[in-house]
């Protein structure tokens, strides 16, 4: 029996509508998915009621987003429903790519034994949204209405006005802040007359869930030019319960009406098992249509409506970055939102949101784009040029990570106006950067305890101290408690390490990490006397070595401002480009080169470039180099 997740319906609500003479409501939030729910949680758990529309009568169907980032993990953990995610979801660390039958990449993501999470889990979307169903429902501050859809929406400097139809007809509602989370065909960006912007990939897919009883480990399964799809690239990845989302690309020929009909899916999902060697039976639970695209906003503030997650952009599918770039979406528009409503922050923290997650769509893309042009690259150049790297990594492994899928990594605020510039001098964690959670040890009345960094911040500011003096500490708990009398509705915690044995003790306000060999100082670059001041979203908001800027922080923070002076975050690395990355540029500029050239001259043109590189390289590597690519070809040709 098929142990598929089938979502339960909710029944429709019927609700009044706003009078004009009645306060409208804080904030409404259009769409029930896990970046309006995300957003609902993290208002509601700084005190401000919410109200939350969905036009379903259920979560959604089928796994959609499966993969689910350590990031994003963190964030649920936060919004207080991340350990039911992590017992329900299946955690997986890598995967491998074969071009062909012939393995091309084997890869694994980031990992350390001083982290709390692993990298990735999978878990379908359906189970993640009724998690966060289940969380929202026992908040006494959120509403949440089913069947109920937004036709209409006007708006002036003091709120916006709601058209909802409902099964018990229309309703009206006012709010001072609508957050717009109603997804990838949003009816409130439509509504609101904008239209995003960016590019749509050639690339088709076919998306399903099976359920299959496999002895395939939990890893990140890709076959190019696969042998039982000639001509596609086919993903497999498991999910919790014996289900196996398969993704396969369509030929730019082929009819996505037909190759998304139930025969052919079936047809083509049994050829590859077959190809496997499957003998165990399957069945076909839910199937979608796919196309890589990377679109967004101009801005994702227009006027009251803030939009977030796929209303506001998206990304390509590959790297897994939608739902990951969508939680942190809300998690930051949570945070600077409550701010907002409740009188202590300045409107220009929204200008920062709609500035802070338009860059990292922009980081998204970066990575996605390239990750795309690998899994279903468009024009001429790339195709031939993606070919010829899936050949040279079976015979030279220096050309794998071309073919690495760039997994979703928490994205940077280096850029945003509310990030401290820094000294020249700075390395490690810079400001903007994510802070990872971290397991560490924590002085308690009965001794030392186990914990987390996350755990130990707390869900709201954190005032991170390294090897401080007694007296020191007293001011960064004496700065985390200013900075709380600025915004109330945050929880604001003041930490310090120390070393075994220091005078430094914890209190009400000061909570103190034993760190005996400086490992967590080590991993963030932090110098000793030095504060980081970290975010609710977990973004570093600064590093200071003079305690008395500290009284600077809750100043800048609720009018949506950083410092001027020092220089801004950057990761852009000094010297000489790495291999890698030398090969990267390579790659593009030959790809973009090919799709420029005219089709009669392509051959030409390589024969020139081919004789130009002879030329620099000098005879006897150049004849090296062409008995590799020679040997290659009889991989393309088998």
């Amino acid at each position: 029996m098929s142990a598929y997740y089938q979502p339960r319906r909710y029944p429709a609500s019927d609700f009044p509508s706003t009078p004009d003479d009645d306060t409208a409501l804080p904030v409404v939030v259009v769409g029930a998915g896990p970046v309006g729910m995300a957003v609902a949680l993290g208002l509601a758990n700084r005190g401000v009621p919410v109200t939350i529309l969905e036009a379903a009568d259920r979560v959604s169907f089928g796994s959609r987003a499966i993969c689910v980032s350590r990031h994003s993990l963190e964030v649920a953990e936060r919004l207080g429903f991340g350990a039911e995610v992590e017992r329900i979801a299946l955690p997986w660390l890598g995967g491998r790519s074969f071009y062909r039958d012939r393995e091309v990449l084997r890869f694994e993501m980031p990992h350390s034994t001083s982290d709390v999470r692993g990298p990735m889990v999978n878990v379908s979307q359906s189970e993640l949204e009724q998690v966060m169903v289940d969380a929202l429902t026992s908040n006494p501050l959120v509403t949440l209405h089913w069947a109920a859809e937004v036709s209409g929406v006007e708006q002036d400097a003091e709120q916006v006005r709601l058209t909802v139809d409902t099964a018990f007809g229309s309703r009206r509602l006012r709010a001072r802040w609508v957050v717009a989370a109603d997804g990838a065909r949003s009816r409130l960006r439509k509504l609101s007359g904008l239209r995003m912007e960016g590019d749509t990939y050639e690339g088709q897919y076919v998306i399903a869930d099976i359920h299959w009883r496999s002895g395939l480990p939990a890893e990140r399964l890709v076959w190019f030019d696969a042998p039982s799809n000639p001509g596609s690239t086919i993903i497999m990845h498991q999910q919790p319960n014996d289900i196996w989302r398969i993704d396969y690309q369509l030929d730019a020929s082929d009819d996505p009406e037909l190759e998304t009909s139930e025969e052919r899916i079936r047809d083509r999902i049994s050829r590859h098992l077959t190809w496997l060697r499957n003998d165990v039976p399957w069945t076909l639970e839910w199937h979608g249509y796919y196309r890589a695209r990377a679109l967004a906003l101009r801005d994702f503030r227009h006027g009251r409506v803030l939009f977030a997650g796929d209303a506001a952009h998206l990304v390509p599918i590959f790297g897994v970055r939608g739902l990951n770039s969508g939680m942190e979406d809300a998690e930051t528009l949570a945070w600077q939102l409550a701010a907002v409503v409740g009188g202590h922050g300045d409107e220009s923290l929204l200008r920062a949101y709609s500035a802070e997650r338009h860059a990292a769509w922009r980081q998204n893309v970066d990575n996605a784009s390239k990750s795309t042009l690998v899994m279903s690259p468009g024009g001429h150049g790339f195709r031939t040029t993606r070919d010829a790297v899936l050949a040279l990594a079976t015979e030279r492994s220096e050309f794998s990570h071309l073919v690495n899928p760039r997994q979703s990594s928490a994205t940077h605020a280096h850029a945003s106006p509310l990030t401290w510039p820094v000294e020249p001098d700075v390395t490690g964690a810079l400001p903007g950067d994510p802070l990872e959670d971290r397991k560490v040890l924590v002085r308690a009345v009965g001794g030392v305890e186990e914990s987390s960094l996350n755990a130990v911040r707390g869900t709201g500011f954190a005032f991170l101290g390294f090897e401080l003096a007694p007296s020191d500490a007293d001011v960064v708990a004496a700065s985390a408690e200013q900075l709380a009398e600025s915004l109330p509705a945050e929880q604001v915690r003041a930490v310090v390490t120390a070393a075994p044995g220091s005078a430094v003790e914890p209190g009400d306000d000061l909570a103190v990490v034993e760190d005996p060999d400086t490992a967590l100082a080590q991993a963030l670059g932090a110098r000793a006397g030095e504060v980081f001041v970290v975010r609710p979203d977990g973004l570093i908001l600064c590093r200071v070595t003079d305690l008395s800027a500290l009284s600077d922080v809750a100043r800048h923070l609720v009018s949506g401002t950083a410092p001027t002076g020092g220089i801004a975050p950057s990761r852009v690395e000094g010297g000489l480009p790495s291999p890698e990355s030398r090969r990267e540029r390579v790659w593009l500029a030959l790809s973009r080169a090919l799709d420029s050239a005219a089709e009669s001259d392509r051959e030409g043109m390589l024969t020139r470039l081919a004789m130009l590189l002879g030329d620099k390289v000098g005879h006897e590597a150049f004849e090296e180099l062409l008995e590799a690519a020679q040997r290659t070809a009889k991989t393309a040709r088998e």
